[in-house]
């Protein structure tokens, strides 16, 4: 980075910040930028060294693999061995958007950024700021969440100031992201189909598009995964994490919490009323809760709440990428 630039620099889009925020990718920065669903902390996917800032900056596991960003379909596919139908008819679909493909990764694509595994993740963005910045760098861009590993994901470019701080080079703040949880990611290596991450492009969409698809095999210990967002805990705030199906429980918790002079946070969907929690009410459908979710638990624990409590959303396949959020958000690891 030359002298003139300031590290840690939070820039309103424009040319000009894009076009340096391009030439620090180029040199192994890495910047935090927006997409469509949460803002990504990204560098060059084709430099090891600059992917393993990366790492470092999150404090990530070396076995969870990155998303590459990447132009279009035709950039896409020079970076694996194969191209199916079915990767065609889902990029035809759903790109620009909030869907990953799993697919065979060509040698150029460092281990690091995959796991070790011989898959590479690849997306192409919708939000225009991404675009606009895989344009400029004419690169591919790995980029996980902006944010410190299983914690919240950042949907603010302030998020991921209070997140990352001096650990990025260039933060371009967008705005809030518009989807507000990660992409669906789909693996087309199998002889069926499988959905490593559930997100708001739903089973249901896929399939009508490709025909029927399965889940994954489960993965433990530190052996690699296929996507992000395998963990068994994620997307966590600071705060003690619940969920709750059972009024009675949260009230409960509510009481305790106050007699240990703890300060309670609650997000619902319903009209439930939590006398003692500071309540966050979310809209009562997915594409509107799933947009102000993590920024509730960013707000629940920037408060100083030492118990956040979430009412469950419905056991439905709209509802299934956010109950999965939730879920791992709650997971004791």
């Amino acid at each position: 980075m030359s002298k003139k630039q300031t590290p840690r620099e939070v820039l309103k889009v424009d040319g000009e910040s894009l076009a340096r925020a391009a030439d620090e990718l180029r040199r192994g920065g890495i910047v935090a930028f927006p997409t469509e669903t949460v803002y990504g902390l990204g560098a060059h996917a084709l430099d090891k060294a600059a992917v393993r800032r990366i790492f470092e900056a999150k404090g990530r596991p070396s076995f969870n693999p990155l998303i590459v960003h990447v132009a279009d379909a035709a950039a896409a596919r020079a970076l694996v061995t194969e191209w199916p139908r079915q990767a065609e008819v889902l990029a035809e679909t759903f790109w620009p958007g909030p869907l990953t493909l799993v697919l065979p990764k060509r040698a150029i694509v460092p281990d690091l950024v995959t796991g070790a595994l011989a898959t590479v993740a690849l997306r192409v963005p919708a939000h225009p700021v991404a675009r606009a910045l895989l344009r400029e760098a004419g690169i591919p861009i790995a980029a996980p969440s902006a944010n410190r590993s299983m914690g919240i994901s950042p949907t603010t470019a302030q998020h991921v100031r209070a997140s990352l701080g001096d650990r990025v080079d260039i933060i371009l703040d967008g705005g809030a992201t518009d989807v507000g949880i990660e992409s669906t990611v789909i693996d087309l290596t199998g002889e069926v189909p499988a959905i490593l991450r559930p997100g708001l492009i739903s089973r249901i969409q896929i399939e009508a598009a490709i025909g029927a698809v399965t889940a994954p095999e489960p993965v433990e210990g530190a052996a690699p995964r296929p996507s992000p967002g395998m963990l068994g805990r994620h997307y966590a705030p600071d705060a003690d994490f619940r969920v709750f199906e059972d009024n009675e429980a949260a009230v409960q918790w509510i009481e305790e919490a106050k007699s240990e002079a703890s300060e309670t946070g609650a997000i619902v969907w319903s009209d439930l009323d939590l006398p003692g929690a500071t309540t966050i009410k979310l809209p009562d459908a997915p594409a509107g809760y799933a947009r102000g979710l993590y920024a509730a638990l960013h707000r629940l624990d920037a408060r100083g709440c030492n118990l956040i409590l979430a009412e469950q959303v419905p056991d439905t396949p709209e509802w299934h990428a956010i109950r999965d959020r939730l879920n791992r958000a709650a997971h004791k690891s």
